[in-house]
């Protein structure tokens, strides 16, 4: 709540009060959004799906080999990463998830999907990419499929030489007329700044989104 110059955050322990509030919430941002003001997007849940190169076929990829991106369709498709701790990583693909904090296939909370399968940007987005999610899931249950489109940028690469690892959740965010945001989505109120999106390549771009928050920050003081 916003009560003069402060603003009060209540949680199930605790009570805040502050001048002004940093909305940076990930896969519930557009939920902190819609508590001051209405979200200019909804937070989609796609997971991403990984696998490492076991060490003895590393010699494969030496750098990082990516494919050509679809600039209609911001998920950038599988591709070969060189970690800094020496390990080769490949992925993800990009598949819708059934909870906002669903890592795997069985994780699944009704009420996020029905908000997901009943919202009209979704509805929309799917319309027209129906089917490329459907490639998407099928390389998430076909450990097969998911070699192959590594195989085309890799064609050595085999099944034997993959082992799964944790899944990532993408906070995606999607407008109401059925538009992947693929920057980033800062919305304001009176002592409230929301980081609504905050899309790849968020990681390496974070010294930037802090120094663009503190400017927005300081235009309140």
């Amino acid at each position: 709540s916003q009560t003069g110059n402060r603003v009060v955050v209540q949680t199930h322990k605790f009570e805040y009060e502050a001048q002004l509030l940093v909305n940076c919430a990930g896969l519930y941002s557009d939920k902190i959004t819609s508590m001051t003001q209405t979200p200019d997007a909804k937070i989609i849940p796609f997971r991403g799906e990984y696998f490492l190169v076991r060490p003895e076929k590393h010699y494969l990829c030496q750098n990082l080999i990516y494919p050509v991106p679809d600039p209609d369709f911001p998920f950038l498709g599988v591709h070969f990463t060189r970690m800094i701790n020496g390990t080769l990583e490949c992925g993800p693909n990009a598949v819708l998830a059934f909870a906002r904090e669903g890592y795997t296939r069985t994780n699944v909370n009704w009420k996020d999907l029905a908000e997901t399968l009943s919202y009209p940007g979704f509805l929309r987005l799917s319309a027209k990419y129906w089917r490329t999610g459907l490639g998407e899931m099928w390389r998430s249950f076909s450990k097969g499929a998911f070699v192959r489109a590594l195989q085309r940028l890799v064609p050595e690469i085999e099944e034997h030489h993959l082992e799964a690892v944790p899944a990532g959740i993408r906070a995606q965010a999607v407008t109401p007329e059925g538009k992947l945001v693929d920057d980033f989505l800062i919305q304001e109120s009176s002592r409230v700044i929301h980081v609504g999106n905050a899309p790849s390549p968020a990681a390496t771009s974070s010294l930037n989104i802090g120094r663009l928050i503190v400017e927005k920050l300081e235009a309140h003081f």
